[in-house]
């Protein structure tokens, strides 16, 4: 599958319609007598759950061929996930219904529904701990390797708060007396909770996978430009392992173009002068584009930026400059493709990534702060969905109550 060939953004708008008109039908049939309905009901629920996972799917692939840089990429691929867990359980209520119709009430189908967060956190267990524990070891061959320091314990702060979220939920849901006002007060705390730690769980989930299709992903060799982002120098002005990694992925990348088109591309070096640095980052990367054999002529500077919005910022203004219709890529180390291409589209630059390869220990933790940093942007949108999950699970555990 290749990058940038849609020019059609994928749209969901059928997806609520979808909702709202199976919860019509399913509203129908249980205010008609929910006794007679409730294997259809059931079979329903399975079917609208399959074609929202469908839906879900496919616009996952096409939002990778319109923008892979996008926070749609993470909802569709982590929600698509949570709803096909969903799925197994709602079938095998079905299949219990139809087995033994006796035994089975419409409250069965609704629980399955009501508790799905909780069901959820429950099945994932097992790759929540097993991931926490991984991000744990690497975070602290980290610390050996590069130092204490508040962003090199992150990997570890998200493990514990993962594995406590889970223990939280197993403690507090473990028993609950008293009427039945006061338990379904409790399973709503329980539901509303389970609902926040999904969210957080989908977005995790779906920002790995957003992060590895983009880390992976080799550009076409049809490119104008190629733009290096700045990551800091030593002492002496030269670039840092980290930097000379994106350095040679962008040389990487040319040599091929060349060896398959015959095209040469043009180095945008981006990155500006820190007040602890001798030269600006992208004169230091140009020195060393020069040494392996890159003419001056083929280096186009840029050094005003102090970001990396600022890197795609000033990079798109230089390259416009020369050629309005350029086609351009972006190389930058593995586990920052997928932001990195964030503000690429924020500035309006269709531009694609490529990733460096860094050392084992290092992507982990580096993950998680690019995971951190995509939390805090789109605060307005994030705060709907989450408080769109509080209120369904809200609404049908108090629908459960009263059924």
């Amino acid at each position: 599958m290749r990058f940038d060939t849609r020019n059609k953004k994928p749209k969901l708008w059928n997806l609520l319609v979808q909702l709202l008109f199976g919860a019509g039908i399913v509203f129908a049939m249980i205010a008609d007598g929910a006794h007679k309905y409730i294997l259809p009901i059931s079979v329903l629920v399975d079917v609208f759950i399959l074609l929202s996972i469908v839906q879900l799917i496919v616009a996952f692939f096409r939002q990778l061929q319109y923008n892979p840089y996008s926070y749609n990429t993470i909802y569709y691929f982590g929600f698509a996930l949570f709803l096909i867990a969903v799925l197994i359980m709602e079938v095998l209520v079905t299949f219990a219904l139809y087995r033994n119709p006796e035994e089975y009430q419409l409250t069965n189908v609704l629980s399955t529904l009501t508790g799905s967060a909780q069901t959820y956190m429950i099945l994932s267990a097992p790759f929540i701990l097993i991931f926490s524990l991984s991000l744990c070891i690497s975070n602290i061959v980290l610390l050996r390797h590069e130092g204490r320091s508040f962003v090199n314990i992150l990997g570890i702060l998200l493990s514990f708060c993962l594995i406590a979220g889970e223990l939280f939920l197993w403690r507090y849901d473990y028993y609950a007396t008293g009427s039945q006002f006061e338990v379904m007060m409790h399973d709503i705390g329980t539901n509303a909770f389970a609902g926040i730690y999904l969210y957080f769980e989908c977005m995790m989930i779906g920002t790995i996978a957003a992060d590895l299709i983009a880390a992976r992903y080799e550009p076409e060799y049809d490119k104008d430009y190629v733009i290096i982002l700045g990551c800091g120098l030593r002492k002496d002005g030269t670039p840092t392992p980290l930097l000379k990694g994106r350095c040679d992925r962008a040389l990487q990348f040319a040599r091929r173009q060349k060896e398959k088109t015959g095209k040469d591309v043009i180095f945008v070096t981006s990155g500006g002068q820190g007040e602890d640095e001798v030269i600006s980052e992208s004169a230091s990367m140009a020195n060393y584009l020069m040494e392996q054999g890159i003419p001056k002529e083929r280096i186009l500077q840029e050094d005003r930026s102090v970001n990396t919005q600022e890197n795609m910022k000033f990079s798109k203004e230089k390259i416009m400059a020369q050629n309005p219709d350029a086609k351009i890529a972006f190389s930058t180390t593995n586990y920052h493709v997928f932001r990195s291409g964030i503000f690429a589209r924020r500035v309006k630059m269709r531009a694609v990534g490529m990733g460096a390869k860094t050392k084992w220990y290092f992507w982990p933790n580096a993950a998680v702060r690019e995971f951190i940093g995509l939390l805090s942007a789109h605060r307005v949108k994030q705060a709907l969905i989450i408080i769109s999950l509080l209120v369904c699970y809200i609404a049908m555990t108090v629908w459960y109550y009263h059924t």
